[in-house]
């Protein structure tokens, strides 16, 4: 019951620090931004630690982060050999097909009117089908390997990415467009100057949602058939011994690819459209 009471009063004085840290404009030094989510998320883990102790959860419901942390050390070459097999070859290249796909369909659908007409709606279709459908049918057609996961990637990003270049590539005044045809500009030329720059916030939003449904994408179709390696191996595997430890720890390995995907993406957008007013903080 101390270790409960504990957690109570730790969480408690943490929510008056960083509310503290969040007032009078003190939250505009980019060292209380970087110092308010790490006090929240060493938070989260000490509290779950001391609750999981103080209650007595077992291993089997809920292990505690400490047990999890140990677990992730003692098991890194299986765990990195499921990170390349399901982020690097799975999720990674079938975000890179897909990505490139969506680009070349997105100059072709501003090309062509009838394409937009046609494509896009289909797209809005083939986007709201549930992945649960999409990858047993994948696995069938590509086999247990990886090259089932990087194709159902391909199906989930490819539409989003896609929506996101069409609406990034008209947003042009026509103002704009007029001026360009008036310098006697090509389509080619008006693309490259023009219209692909406008588009660079569009295209790094899409870049941003793609990513993480690669990754998820990639995962949770190996639940529906993969060799013995893979986060999403892993996470049925050990879930179906009742390992909960491991199965944090595979989640843990998805976890960190996404956010070091994410941030790498986040990190170009800045460099690449600093003088875009969504960049000016």
């Amino acid at each position: 019951m101390t270790l409960v009471i504990l957690a109570l009063v730790l969480w408690l004085a943490a929510w008056g620090l960083n509310g503290w840290l969040t007032r009078g404009g003190r939250d505009r030094s980019s060292l209380v931004r970087a110092l308010v989510p790490l006090i929240f998320g060493t938070t989260v883990l000490a509290v779950w630690e001391l609750l999981v102790r103080g209650l007595a959860v077992p291993p089997a419901i809920l292990p505690a982060p400490s047990r999890i942390a140990q677990t992730f050390v003692a098991s890194t070459g299986l765990l990195w050999g499921d990170f390349v097999q399901t982020i690097l070859k799975g999720a990674l290249s079938g975000l890179a097909i897909g990505v490139a796909a969506a680009l070349i369909a997105a100059i072709l659908v501003d090309r062509f009117d009838f394409l937009r007409r046609g494509l896009l709606p289909v797209g809005h279709f083939m986007a709201a089908l549930p992945i649960v459908g999409i990858a047993p049918i994948m696995v069938m057609w590509f086999g247990f390997g990886w090259q089932s996961k990087a194709a159902v990637v391909v199906l989930m990003v490819f539409f989003p990415m896609l929506v996101n270049a069409v609406a990034g590539l008209q947003d042009t005044t026509a103002q704009q467009r007029d001026l360009m045809r008036t310098y006697g500009a090509s389509y080619w030329q008006t693309l490259r100057m023009l219209r692909v720059p406008a588009a660079l916030p569009f295209l790094f939003n899409g870049l941003k949602i793609a990513s993480t449904l690669a990754m998820i994408g990639a995962i949770v179709a190996e639940f529906f058939g993969s060799p013995t390696q893979g986060v999403g191996f892993r996470i049925a595997s050990a879930n179906g011994a009742l390992r909960l430890d491991m199965v944090w720890s595979a989640i843990l390995v998805g976890a960190l690819a996404g956010s070091t995907v994410y941030g790498i993406i986040t990190l170009a957008e800045r460099a690449v459209t600093f003088w875009h007013p969504s960049q000016r903080t």
